[in-house]
């Protein structure tokens, strides 16, 4: 009976000194990098719209046969720049008759002026009746009507003879011409011809909420009590490859009121544009900092795992095991999120990989620069 008993028994040590002897977990590749701590301003962000400080419609206010365009598209004009010539024969002809109406208003109007000065001194004499000098009189007027009815005729076709070269009426860029030699234009409206678009300084167009509005006009009020006039320029530009427009701008229109139907307010902000290089149309990302953090914990945006509105990180202790930790995330920055809780500084934390982990799992991280693990084109563990 002991023997059995025995056997079981050294069995069962044999097989958990088995157990024990399992090697250990392979560590798990991921990349890894330092938080990073710094003074942090927080921006207001919005996304924008560029436009010219000036886009003019540039339209044919004459009747004709569009003769000829005398500007290269897509290129700048300077005000006053012949941009069309539409034909004027039409009108030169209307011109012609308005001036020989003219003149026989006026040849009219001699008559009649000739008639009340003989008739007036014989009605003394009383050689006439008065009522032959009343209608020479009312003739007189009625002449004078005529020939400054035929005046404003004669002006209102040299005006729209006039209308016959098309002149730039801004310096700026010129776009694409809508309409070619041959075509008849202004028939009936005034036909759209091209746009041209003041590029110095460009203006960014945006809404932004009732909130940010008012978080904006607190983290400027001392600027904007010391000059009304002169809006400081505070705001940056991100185009749409993420690069930052070296100009600052400043707020040049605000709307009157908050729009009651989506609770915005719309905001034009100007940036000095001196080489032309930005174009109306562009998006880009407008901000400006309302405030400040000091000794701000930083990590990149992909290093942050979300789960049901709850946000975590792996962190790499001393014995290179992750630990899993939740944490409170703050606003963002570019590809940084700001921890506002649940990590100190100088703790390194799982950018890339962090989906193969389990809590306490070991890990062979590499290090990078956590500016440079933030970026989107960053290397991914392998």
């Amino acid at each position: 009976m002991r023997i059995p008993i025995l056997l079981g028994a050294l069995l069962l040590v044999l097989g958990c000194r088995e157990k024990t002897a399992a090697p250990a977990p392979a560590p798990v590749p991921v990349i890894a990098a330092e938080a990073i701590v710094r003074d942090q301003p927080i921006y207001f962000e919005a996304m924008g719209q560029t436009l010219g400080s000036q886009d003019v419609e540039i339209r044919a206010r004459a009747e004709g046969v569009l003769e000829s365009v005398h500007f290269r598209e897509g290129g700048m004009v300077a005000a006053g720049d012949l941009l069309y010539a539409i034909d004027p024969s039409t009108l030169e002809a209307n011109l012609a008759q308005a001036q020989g109406n003219l003149a026989q208003a006026e040849a009219a109007l001699d008559k009649a002026r000739r008639d009340v000065a003989r008739l007036t001194p014989l009605w003394k004499k009383n050689a006439v009746p008065r009522q032959m000098v009343d209608d020479a009189e009312a003739a007189e007027r009625s002449a004078a009507g005529a020939v400054d009815t035929a005046k404003a005729a004669v002006e209102n076709v040299r005006i729209q003879l006039g209308y016959t070269k098309i002149f730039a009426p801004i310096s700026g860029l010129i776009g694409k011409t809508e309409v070619k030699p041959g075509n008849l234009v202004g028939r009936g409206q005034d036909t759209l011809l091209t746009t041209i678009s003041a590029l110095d300084p460009i203006h960014v167009r945006f809404s932004i909420s009732e909130r940010d509005y008012l978080a904006l006009r607190q983290a400027y009020a001392d600027k904007i009590q010391a000059a009304p006039e002169a809006p400081a320029a505070v705001f940056d530009l991100v185009l749409a490859d993420g690069s930052t427009w070296p100009q600052k701008g400043a707020v040049v229109f605000a709307d009157r009121n908050v729009d009651p139907t989506t609770g915005t307010l719309l905001l034009e902000v100007a940036f000095p544009n001196p080489d032309g290089i930005l174009r109306p149309g562009q998006f880009g990302r407008v901000r400006a900092p309302v405030r400040q953090i000091a000794n701000a914990v930083l990590v990149p945006q992909r290093a942050v795992q979300e789960l049901q509105a709850t946000y975590s990180v792996y962190v790499i202790g001393a014995d290179g095991c992750a630990e899993f930790r939740p944490v409170q995330i703050g606003p963002r920055i570019d590809n940084l999120y700001v921890i506002e809780a649940g990590l100190q500084p100088g703790e390194k934390i799982v950018v890339e990989g962090g989906q193969k982990l389990q809590n306490r799992m070991p890990v062979a991280a590499t290090l990078q620069d956590a500016v440079s693990a933030a970026a989107p084109n960053a290397p991914a563990a392998e």
